[in-house]
């Protein structure tokens, strides 16, 4: 697995002039620095997606949602169906972020039926597991992470069309990093639960992110990880110069 994703995930936030500012200004880095070994992805609120994929029509950009409802359509206001996000050719789509699961109470058995949704619109999910502090200090991390995996990808085939991001809960937003052999080991868990299940050469494909505070002055040393094979980024994805630094960073690894 040799492409790196540079990944930034912008929650909410941001204006339509701020967007609008970033999207144009990464046109024109992207339109000057091709690369077939670095993914650059942005998961916009719902508001920018025409934007964003207006600016990825004409760059390397890839676009993705940050959420996906597990119905078709019908009366459920405020959502947003798989057949929409296709429409508007968005390639990719977060499942489980843990603000997800801890905010509007998402479990896995939902996250199952919202990937499924996915696969049927050829939308490639991004599957979000991790632990929390308590979690993690309890000496449970690998068994709550293959956990997540059992139930969110039950019946689901493994493929290229799919993704998974390990987000330590208690490195979200707060500064907080596991270290690059922290979450070597978790990501190594990963891979090998996937040979297990699947096969070694699946395993070998699946891109595996890291989201935790992801940031210029750490994204090489995690990325030298060998099962780290890039970052779901947050905070430093808001600021044009910071994710380009980043991409910046990709192009040399």
């Amino acid at each position: 697995m040799d492409k790196i994703y540079i990944a930034g995930n912008w929650k909410m936030n941001m204006t339509f002039q701020a967007a609008d500012d970033f999207f144009s200004q990464l046109a024109d880095y992207l339109n000057s620095n091709r690369s077939k070994n670095v993914e650059a992805l942005i998961f916009p609120p719902f508001t920018y997606l025409e934007l964003a994929t207006d600016t990825a029509e004409e760059t390397s950009l890839s676009i993705g949602a940050q959420n996906v409802s597990e119905h078709d359509n019908g009366a459920y206001t405020g959502e947003i169906s798989g057949d929409m996000l296709s429409s508007m050719n968005v390639e990719f789509c977060l499942v489980g972020h843990s603000e997800r699961r801890q905010y509007f109470k998402e479990d896995n058995a939902l996250l199952n039926k919202k990937i499924k949704k996915l696969r049927n619109f050829f939308i490639k999910p991004i599957l979000c597991v991790g632990e929390s502090l308590a979690e993690r200090e309890a000496g449970k991390a690998h068994e709550v992470v293959q956990k997540q995996l059992e139930n969110c990808l039950e019946g689901i085939e493994i493929d290229d069309d799919l993704c998974i991001a390990y987000e330590p809960v208690w490195a979200i937003g707060t500064g907080r990093t596991a270290s690059p052999q922290q979450a070597q080991e978790i990501h190594n868990m990963i891979r090998n639960w996937i040979a297990e299940k699947y096969d070694k050469q699946t395993a070998e494909n699946l891109p595996i992110l890291y989201g935790g505070s992801v940031k210029p002055s750490n994204l090489a040393e995690l990325m030298a990880q060998p099962d780290i094979n890039g970052g779901l980024i947050g905070g430093a994805s808001l600021d044009i110069d910071s994710y380009i630094e980043m991409l910046n960073i990709a192009l040399k690894i």
